[in-house]
């Protein structure tokens, strides 16, 4: 009897043990619980609730004594409690890896999944930030290698400027100090001022010359053809294919220098003189004049007229429209003398007597006023057979003081006979 009570007693406090044990699990589920509980934790809490309830409900009912008492002896006694206690621990057992097992395993999945997921975030945002910050160091090294280029580039400009301001700054002080040579610079602007001003007419003269002096197309004329007939003009013309030449030929002007040269302002001019005062289709020596250069601040279209007349050769074909007729001319020479010369155009007559000839008058060089240069030849259209014309007489001319035309006068010319009061 002793051995039963002791057996119960031990029972008792083991079980007393157990049921310690299972509140502080419960109260550590309860803490578990309260943190977070979903819908499939609160099933299962339920679930393992009743569950524990049924193992106690039945351990209880177990370990109530019988109203009939039974004898049993010790042995029996000691291992009815030790079936009891195994069958109460196999319980235990079965209900923690049933439901704690389960639960707490399916807990530790979800926060190794969790702590990977949070583990590959921070890594992504590491190399997102890693990249970026490559990036931008990429960029702010080129940015910070453009803004130094940019720099060095002002620098050398700024540089540059300054050598320049420097130099200039200096050449200036040095002229300032040499105020002496302001006049010299004055002297010399006006110097070549007045020699552009005063030889102007041998610069453009050259080159007009071979340019086209005339300005103008000559209507169906050839340099080959002597007996084109076509388009004659009404008024006197003269006519030269080679030169480009058509100009107006002037008839009635005395033959004194100012009278030939406000002549030759229109055109070119009739030239006579006793012995050589022929006119188109008559024989003997038919002379015209005309300019070969003149100043840039004449108003006359015709002061180049002549200015390629030094081109000219034998063979060169001349036409003369006068009185409705076409008379065509072939050159025979040339020929230099000085102004005063005229009576070389009454040579030129008597070394072709019996022949209607043409001579062309202009001054040599080009731009001066120092020789004529003299251009003849022999009219071959129409024929001249028969009974030649005779000459129209002119006036007579003092060839002792006589002169040929000539160019215009220079500036410097003209100032001198306004200051001595030459006419």
């Amino acid at each position: 009897m002793d051995n039963r009570n002791g057996g119960q007693s031990r029972f008792a406090s083991s079980h007393n043990a157990w049921e310690e044990a299972a509140a502080k699990n419960a109260k550590r589920k309860k803490k578990v619980a309260a943190k977070v509980l979903t819908s499939a934790q609160k099933q299962r809490k339920t679930v393992s609730m009743i569950a524990r309830q049924k193992v106690l409900d039945a351990y209880k009912k177990q370990s109530q004594p019988q109203q009939q008492p039974v004898k049993h002896s010790s042995t029996a006694i000691t291992r009815a409690n030790a079936n009891d206690w195994r069958k109460y621990h196999s319980a235990w057992q079965n209900y923690y890896q049933k439901y704690y097992g389960e639960y707490y395993g399916k807990a530790a999945k979800e926060y190794v999944a969790k702590e990977r997921l949070k583990y590959e975030r921070d890594l992504a945002d590491r190399e997102l930030k890693g990249g970026q910050t490559e990036r931008q160091a990429i960029t702010s090294a080129a940015t910070k290698a453009q803004a130094e280029e940019e720099k060095q580039a002002k620098n050398a400009v700024d540089e540059f400027k300054t050598k320049i301001q420097k130099k200039v700054s200096h050449r200036a002080k040095k002229m300032r100090k040499s105020r002496h040579f302001i006049p010299i610079a004055i002297g010399l602007s006006v110097l070549i001022l007045g020699l552009l001003f005063q030889y102007n007419q041998v610069i453009i003269a050259n080159a007009v010359a071979y340019m086209s002096p005339g300005g103008s197309e000559v209507n169906d004329i050839t340099a080959i053809d002597p007996t084109v007939s076509a388009n004659v003009h009404e008024n006197p013309t003269l006519m030269i294919p080679k030169l480009n030449v058509e100009v107006p030929v002037v008839f009635g002007a005395k033959n004194d220098v100012n009278s030939m040269s406000d002549a030759m302002s229109n055109g070119v001019a009739h030239f006579a003189i006793p012995g050589a005062s022929a006119r188109p289709g008559e024989v003997g020596n038919f002379v015209i004049s005309g300019h070969s250069a003149g100043n840039i601040y004449q108003q006359s279209d015709y002061k180049f007229i002549f200015s390629g007349l030094t081109r000219m050769g034998g063979g060169d074909l001349i036409y003369m429209d006068y009185n409705s007729q076409r008379y065509t001319y072939r050159v025979t020479g040339t020929r230099t003398v000085d102004p005063s010369d005229v009576g070389a155009l009454r040579t030129i007559a008597n070394e072709n007597s019996g022949k209607p000839m043409i001579t062309l008058i202009t001054c040599t060089p080009l731009g001066t006023s120092k020789y004529r240069l003299l251009v003849f030849g022999e009219q071959i259209h129409p024929s001249y057979e028969g009974e030649p014309a005779t000459e129209t007489p002119v006036e007579e001319i003092d060839e002792s003081t006589g002169e040929m035309p000539k160019n215009d006068d220079s500036p410097l010319e003209q100032f001198w006979k306004w200051l001595t009061g030459q006419s």
